[in-house]
């Protein structure tokens, strides 16, 4: 069994620390690297990671289908062991994972110690799914027979994920497909390798055989494509940008392979008159802009009725006012960088479209520090109209727009009103409206006096329309989508 090299998380900074991708439980360099940068300061380099060519994603998936059938043998309460101890160690080293989160993605040093406190609890919790694989016997209607329902191994799944949550949608990914004795081969955001390899090390160390998981850095262009198309996956689960996620799904399914997206939102927070202005206040300012925005579940449009409007627009604004952008890491900080440069640019492409549109901006500047960051104020856009491209497209950054709306119902049309249908939120005292909007909101998730991000480890996370494609993940529903599901007769005569 390998040994894992230096991760990520504790090596020297720059770019003399050099981090290679891991196939059949060898390190495999490469002459093409990617230098991994901190965007709160460009100029400091994290590390140098190997960038992955089309054969050495061809030997990852080798090396995940020779290790496949024994890891689909292997007993539960070793697979159960192995989860377990993944999850102990990430949990033992949360501060310095959550220290590489941070420096290399942008995210508060607070949160980023909060995802990283989540992909332990999801490998504990998968760890007991491995013993917890039930199936079902039933009577068959003809006599003498019985019936056996059981849930399989699906094969090799390959695992595309992306930059916002570069420790924990990896970890909601890899731990079902490892609990339910599936193989993997992963590809992390080009963004964020260094979360993804201590990841990986980690699993490594907590006993993983050569082969169950075999890590592939690289661009989508040349990972991905290789891997949607390859007759030797049996899987892809997908999370990313719309443009992508389509991609994804079409060569997949012309391959014949089972495939799992999730692609966005654009979802309302809608807040009645009746609410508690206060608390619906502190939930937009945290759906909307904490992780700077960089959630596919952001209240990214604040539907409002008329007769709070004002009000609940100046609690957004003094709340606003006092929150402070900066370095991830630095202490005092409640917003930290955008994730990159192009990132940045199109944050501010959409605030001059809103502005070009109509609409009034409050804050949405680029902040000034001693470090060239990717630092951006966050943006409130008042004066909005449903059709606005603002209140249409994913922005992906700390940005939202007001809708004013007479009453409920208009409130509900426009939060329905889009192509997306992740999570959707409400504010109010009345069970009558949140008990209509529960039914009747287009999306996987709704929110009642909640923000519309965050979500737990025990439940399914997914969405409709536009949003998601293939069955939920996380919690047991993720059985669905890692195993074949297998009907067996026995004729005891």
């Amino acid at each position: 069994m390998t040994q894992p090299q230096q991760s990520a998380a504790t090596a020297d900074s720059g770019e003399d620390n050099l981090v290679d991708n891991l196939i059949g439980g060898k390190r495999r360099g490469s002459d093409d690297r990617t230098l991994n940068r901190n965007p709160s300061d460009p100029a400091d380099v994290i590390g140098s990671f190997a960038r992955a060519d089309e054969q050495a994603v061809r030997d990852a998936i080798a090396a995940a289908n020779a290790a496949a059938p024994e890891w689909a043998d292997f007993p539960a309460q070793q697979r159960f062991g192995i989860l377990d101890r993944a999850g102990s160690l990430i949990a033992e080293r949360a501060d310095e994972l959550a220290d590489l989160l941070a420096r290399e993605e942008g995210k508060q040093l607070g949160e980023s110690r909060g995802e990283v406190l989540r992909a332990s609890q999801i490998f504990k919790f998968f760890a007991g799914e491995t013993i917890r694989n039930t199936g079902e016997i039933i009577d068959s209607v003809r006599p003498g027979l019985t019936a056996e329902m059981t849930h399989e191994p699906i094969g090799v799944v390959g695992i595309i994920t992306p930059w916002n949550f570069p420790i924990a949608i990896p970890a909601w990914k890899i731990a079902p497909a490892l609990a339910y004795g599936n193989t993997v081969v992963f590809k992390p955001a080009e963004l964020v390798p260094g979360s993804a390899a201590a990841l990986v090390d980690i699993l490594v160390e907590a006993g993983l055989p050569d082969g169950v998981i075999n890590l592939v850095m690289g661009p989508g262009r040349v990972v991905g494509e290789v891997l949607t198309t390859s007759a030797d996956v049996d899987a892809i689960t997908f999370t990313g940008s719309v443009a992508v996620g389509r991609g994804v799904i079409a060569a997949a399914s012309e391959h014949g392979i089972r495939v799992q997206a999730e692609m966005g939102g654009k979802n309302p927070l809608v807040v009645l008159g009746d609410a508690d202005l206060e608390a619906a206040a502190d939930a937009a300012i945290n759906g909307a802009f904490f992780s700077t925005g960089q959630r596919c579940t952001a209240s990214s449009r604040l539907i409002v009725t008329d007769d709070v409007h004002d009000e609940f627009v100046a609690l957004l604004k003094e709340r606003m006012a006092a929150l402070t952008v900066g370095d991830a890491r630095a202490e005092g900080t409640d917003i930290g960088p955008v994730v990159s440069e192009t990132q940045l640019e199109q944050d501010l492409r959409y605030i001059g479209i809103a502005r070009d549109e109509g609409g009034e901006v409050t804050g949405g500047d680029r902040v000034e520090a001693a470090t060239d960051g990717y630092f951006l104020a966050p943006a409130l856009v008042t004066g909005t109209k449903p059709a606005d491209t603002i209140n249409v497209e994913e922005v992906f950054g700390p940005v939202a727009s007001v809708i004013r709306v007479a009453d409920y119902d208009e409130a509900l049309a426009v939060a329905n009103d889009t192509a997306f249908g992740l999570s959707a939120g409400i504010y109010t005292t009345s069970l009558k409206y949140s008990t209509h909007f529960k039914r009747y909101a287009q999306a996987g998730m709704v929110m009642v006096n909640a923000p519309t991000a965050g979500v737990d480890y025990h439940v399914s996370f997914g969405g409709r329309k536009g949003s998601s494609y293939g069955p939920r993940e996380q919690a047991r529903a993720a059985r669905e989508f890692y195993t074949v599901q297998k009907t067996a007769y026995v004729n005891a005569g």
